[in-house]
């Protein structure tokens, strides 16, 4: 990693720092409004973190992740918003921030990892199968419209 870039946990109180680039990652699919009361709820209900990458000050990646204790995973994480900015992308700062995330699962106690793709996100599901993923099942949908 470069040494003026810095990675590290995002403080809740800091948190809504990420929504400008989980609004380019949904290509502005959801209004800020949605997403910071999203975001509020999710903060409330625990477990969900998150990972910022700084170039000095400015936010230029990040990994928001759950951890969760599932009967047929054990106690895992689940990156989740995982978004690099345009200008720093194929800088190997993806893997940079899976890498930190794995070993902080492993620190307090997680026995692997599960991700979420959208099945048309081809450069996602490479991205997923070079950091060591294999797919599993179908992860399934349904709105109540």
């Amino acid at each position: 990693m470069p040494a003026d870039f810095n990675i590290k946990l995002i403080p809740y109180k800091d948190m809504e720092s990420i929504i400008p680039l989980v609004i380019q990652l949904n290509k502005g699919k959801f209004p800020e409004d949605v997403l910071k009361s999203r975001l509020k709820d999710m903060l409330a209900i625990g477990g969900y973190q998150c990972i910022g990458v700084y170039d000095d000050i400015k936010l230029i990646a990040c990994c928001g992740f759950w951890v969760l204790n599932k009967l047929y995973a054990g106690k895992h994480v689940e990156p989740d918003n995982v978004f690099v900015e345009q200008a720093y992308r194929s800088a190997g700062i993806g893997e940079l921030m899976m890498n930190w995330l794995f070993d902080y699962a492993k620190s307090i106690g997680c026995i692997g990892a599960e991700v979420n793709c959208y099945r048309k996100n081809e450069k996602g599901k490479k991205f997923w199968e070079r950091q060591g993923f294999e797919a599993l099942g179908y992860h399934m949908i349904k709105k109540f419209e």
